[in-house]
C-alpha cells in the first residue's frame, strides 16, 4: 500500500502513511527503511518519494516537495543576507526557487534564470523582474539558451544567488547539463557577492561540466550536516559560512 500509494502521488509523508495505513508513524519510519533498501522507494525529509531509474530527470515539483522545510530555512538564511535595492541575478533550480519566494514582495531589481523564479518575483508588486530571452526547458523552465548568457553577460548584479547539481570542493563546482555550468560560469563573472545554496548532500557529490570551484564563492549556506572536511576547503579560500 505504501509503495502503490507514493507511486500515484509522486511522494507522500510520513503523517499521511500512518493515517492511509493504520498504523504508527514509528511503524511507517521503519517500513520506508526495508522499502528504500529494497529500491521500492526513496526517503525524503520526513516521508518519501517515488523512486526514478538513473539518469532520469525527477520532476520540479517533485524536487521542489523533496526536503521542502529545509529549503525554505536555507532560502531565508539568504534573504538576510541581502539588502533592499540590490540587484541581483538568482540561478535556475528548486532550492533558488525558494529563495525567489522569499525576495518576492522586497525592492530588488532581478534577473532570474528560470521562469518558476520569474513568477514568484513577479506575481507580487516590489520586485523589478528582468526575464531574459531564448528557449525554455520543459519542466525546470530554465533560461539556458545563449540569450540567457547574453543578458547575464550584460549585468553587474550586486548578488548572486547560485544553485548546483555537485559541489565537491576537492572536484570544483560541477553541473550535469553544458549549457547550465557555461551560464553559471558567466553569472559568477558577473556578480559582487557569489552566495552557493545547497544541502549538504549535494557537496559530497561530483557531476561531468565543472563552471567553478570554491574560490569563486563568498558565501555558502548549507545544512547543518556538512562534512566539516568540506566546509573547511570553503573557508580556507575566505568564504563565509552558515549553516542552518
Amino acid at each position: 500500500m505504501i509503495v502503490q500509494s507514493i507511486d500515484r502521488s509522486g511522494a507522500l509523508r510520513v503523517e499521511a502513511l500512518a493515517e492511509l495505513t493504520g498504523v504508527s508513524a514509528v511503524t511507517i519510519r521503519r517500513d520506508l527503511m526495508e522499502l528504500e533498501a529494497r529500491g521500492a522507494l526513496r526517503r525524503t525529509s520526513g516521508g518519501a518519494a517515488r523512486t526514478f531509474k538513473e539518469g532520469q530527470p525527477v520532476p520540479f515539483a517533485l524536487r521542489f516537495a523533496e526536503d521542502r522545510e529545509v529549503k525554505l530555512r536555507l532560502a531565508a538564511a539568504v534573504g538576510g543576507m541581502i539588502a533592499d535595492y540590490e540587484s541581483v541575478i538568482i540561478d535556475n533550480g528548486t532550492t533558488c526557487y525558494a529563495v525567489a519566494l522569499e525576495l518576492a514582495g522586497r525592492p530588488l531589481t532581478v534577473l532570474p534564470l528560470s521562469l518558476h523564479a520569474a513568477v514568484a518575483l513577479g506575481s507580487t508588486p516590489g520586485a523589478r523582474v528582468i526575464v531574459p530571452g531564448g528557449p525554455v526547458d520543459t519542466d525546470t523552465l530554465a533560461l539556458n539558451g545563449s540569450q540567457a548568457v547574453d543578458a547575464v553577460r550584460s549585468m553587474r548584479a550586486d548578488v548572486l544567488v547560485l544553485g548546483t547539481c555537485s559541489a565537491a570542493a576537492t572536484r570544483g563546482l560541477t553541473s550535469t547539463l553544458y549549457e547550465d555550468a557555461l551560464i553559471k560560469q558567466e553569472s559568477l563573472r558577473s556578480a559582487g557577492r557569489r552566495i552557493l545554496v545547497t544541502i549538504a548532500d549535494k557537496m559530497n557529490r561530483t557531476s561531468i561540466f565543472r563552471f567553478g570551484s570554491p574560490a569563486d564563492i563568498t558565501h555558502l549556506v548549507t545544512t547543518r550536516d556538512a562534512r566539516p572536511e568540506m566546509l573547511a576547503l570553503f573557508r580556507d579560500e575566505g568564504c563565509e559560512v552558515t549553516l542552518v
